[in-house]
């Protein structure tokens, strides 16, 4: 009779603290007329932020708020539209979270900021810039935009980004590619994995560079590049049969490689002082 007692209690102590919850939770929505190429930033220090292409000349952010000790501050000026998360005295990760689901059209560019994370953007072809600590990073769908990122030890994933000019900066996060091509792609980790899963595109510049993380990078047999790996002190492996070209270094089996496929097209640099490094040719 007493435990049955104490998992009643039990229950109702759940139900009291989900409703408490529940009663917290607020939801706001805004509206923004925007006109061409429209400007839109979001600042969240604790909270995801998701963003999607939507109607035409309109920005629709819609937020998620989990207590009272965070406040939205929004603002347009012209074609520009700025939405922060405001923390409270005595907000933390918990309280001051604020979740964003965000429309915007096609061809906005946007800014997004958020600590923790994640970040999402989806089916735009306006520029995006992405900053974060931890936060997770996903971008899909983009094309012909520059896109920028910066995180501290979040992991990056990029896929589908074609026809832009993509730059991925991180500490520690690991970064994947694919099928990610434009006229400039440069990624820099000090000790994340890099994984780049694609065509390298035609007549464009790719550097992909770790300190301590280590590179892989896989693409077709048609592959036209002219490719410089190197390592100083990891292991540096190569599936494709190269034209040799002269360098500034000296390339020696299992530490640097250089040459051309194809008609090299695309010019490749897989650097790291002490990662491995892998250009594999992807099974057909």
């Amino acid at each position: 009779m007493y435990r049955k007692r104490a998992t009643t209690i039990a229950v109702v102590m759940i139900l009291v603290l989900a409703a408490f919850a529940a009663a917290q939770t607020t939801r706001k929505e805004l509206h923004f007329k925007v006109g061409h190429r429209a400007s839109i930033s979001i600042v969240n220090q604790y909270g995801p932020i998701s963003v999607k292409a939507g109607p035409v000349k309109r920005v629709i952010v819609t937020a998620t708020l989990y207590s009272g000790k965070v406040e939205i501050d929004q603002s347009k000026r012209g074609n520009r539209v700025s939405v922060l998360s405001h923390l409270l005295e005595g907000a933390d990760a918990s309280t001051g979270r604020v979740d964003y689901e965000v429309l915007v059209p096609a061809d906005a560019s946007v800014t997004l900021h958020s600590t923790t994370g994640p970040l999402h953007v989806e089916r735009l072809r306006g520029d995006v810039i992405l900053e974060g600590s931890t936060a997770m990073v996903d971008v899909r769908d983009v094309n012909a935009a520059h896109v920028h990122v910066k995180t501290l030890n979040g992991p990056v994933t990029l896929t589908n980004v074609s026809d832009g000019y993509v730059e991925v900066t991180s500490v520690s996060g690991d970064v994947t590619l694919t099928a990610v091509n434009g006229a400039q792609v440069h990624v820099n980790s000090s000790s994340g994995k890099i994984h780049y899963d694609g065509d390298f595109g035609e007549a464009g510049q790719y550097s992909l560079t770790s300190h301590s993380g280590d590179i892989e990078a896989i693409a077709p047999s048609y592959a036209s590049i002219d490719v410089v790996a190197r390592s100083v002190q990891g292991r540096v492996e190569n599936d494709f049969p190269l034209e040799p070209e002269h360098t500034s270094f000296v390339t020696r089996a299992g530490s640097a490689f250089a040459g051309t496929v194809g008609k090299a097209a695309s010019s490749v640099k897989l650097l790291s002082f002490s990662g491995k490094i892998h250009l594999k040719k992807r099974e057909q």
